[in-house]
């Protein structure tokens, strides 16, 4: 594959949504500010080149007009080009007949393409492989233990030591949904990359991108000062720590909670909802019963209580004694 050119005006961005999943990923996409999808596509960047976007429930073509992209690319006729694939990957191979998932028909056959097969056709050419929420990237909901279709995330399907051709990894963004701005950043990040105005990308050992997700919720966390102080909310709608409630932000890398879903609003431990691990590869199993308080938190908070009326006590003392002016600053009576 021919080297990053500063001269590239436009790249194609090839996104499949026929996984197992929801086109939550899709949807979330839209409320991007930071930047937005627009600024991807019309351009409005500069230095990095403009964002074709073929993504079946954004485009506005639609039947054979959308698919001629994603065959012209597996001929080997659109390069450079990102490939972004949400929801999970069945196991095609589990069954005696049938598919799990299909994307398209195949012209001469009249028969669905798998989706499994245009990854298999998409991903060696593609400059960037990205997943896209966490069923496209470590299998998530439909990958539970016990689910019929064998499914899992990217990583495992194509590998997790598989590089693109250019040298790319692949790129996780993972969210139950994505959040928004980390989706068009990640996008904005490579772009970037690929006209060589910016080092690799790069990644955790679960194949992250580091400045969004190298925190855990708690850090970013507008609650963690009380969580500090040991004052836990027995209910919800308080305002102190929801971690007695069930919520794992402790051990969570995202950065919701410093972010906020749309324009530094909202996100879940932000408006009161338990971070349930949903960009942890371990969701949504190893974090269930949700509303349960998570065993680690149990000796964790409890040590904290003891610690924190101590620290409490001491600061409102201080406190008090902060609100006072000096002496020196009062009018002394004439």
């Amino acid at each position: 594959m021919s080297p990053p050119s500063r001269s590239l005006t436009e790249i194609d961005v090839l996104w499949i949504t026929a996984g197992l999943g929801c086109d939550g990923d899709t949807i979330s996409m839209t409320a991007a500010t930071q930047p937005s999808i627009e600024d991807l596509i019309l351009g409005a960047l500069p230095g990095v080149p403009r964002m074709n976007l073929h993504n079946p429930f954004l485009s506005r073509e639609n039947g054979d007009e959308f698919m001629e992209r994603f065959r012209h690319a597996a001929e080997g006729g659109s390069n450079p080009f990102i490939l972004v694939i949400e929801g999970s990957i069945p196991d095609e191979k589990n069954k005696a007949e049938g598919y799990w998932a299909g994307f398209g028909t195949d012209k001469v056959t009249g028969q669905p393409i798998l989706t499994c097969d245009w990854i298999d056709r998409l991903a060696p050419r593609a400059w960037a492989v990205v997943a896209s929420g966490t069923c496209a990237a470590y299998g998530g909901v439909h990958a539970m233990a016990g689910n019929p279709t064998g499914c899992m995330g990217l990583m495992d399907y194509l590998g997790w030591k598989w590089k693109s051709a250019a040298g790319v990894p692949i790129v996780n963004v993972p969210g139950c949904p994505v959040l928004p701005d980390n989706m068009t950043g990640t996008l904005l990040y490579l772009l970037y990359q690929i006209v060589g105005l910016a080092p690799p990308i790069p990644l955790d050992e679960v194949g992250r991108p580091t400045w969004l997700f190298g925190e855990t919720v708690h850090e970013g966390c507008d609650r963690g000062g009380y969580y500090e102080q040991g004052s836990f909310a027995a209910t919800y709608g308080g305002k102190e720590c929801i971690v007695k409630l069930g919520c794992w932000g402790p051990v969570v890398n995202c950065n919701v909670g410093k972010r906020g879903w749309m324009e530094g609003i909202g996100g879940c431990p932000n408006v009161g909802g338990i971070c349930i691990g949903c960009t942890m590869p371990g969701f949504p199993d190893k974090f269930m019963p949700f509303m349960n308080q998570p065993p680690g938190s149990l000796l964790s908070s409890n040590a904290i209580m003891t610690y924190g009326r101590a620290i409490q006590a001491l600061r409102r003392f201080t406190q008090a004694s902060m609100n006072k002016e000096p002496e020196w600053r009062r009018r002394v009576p004439g």
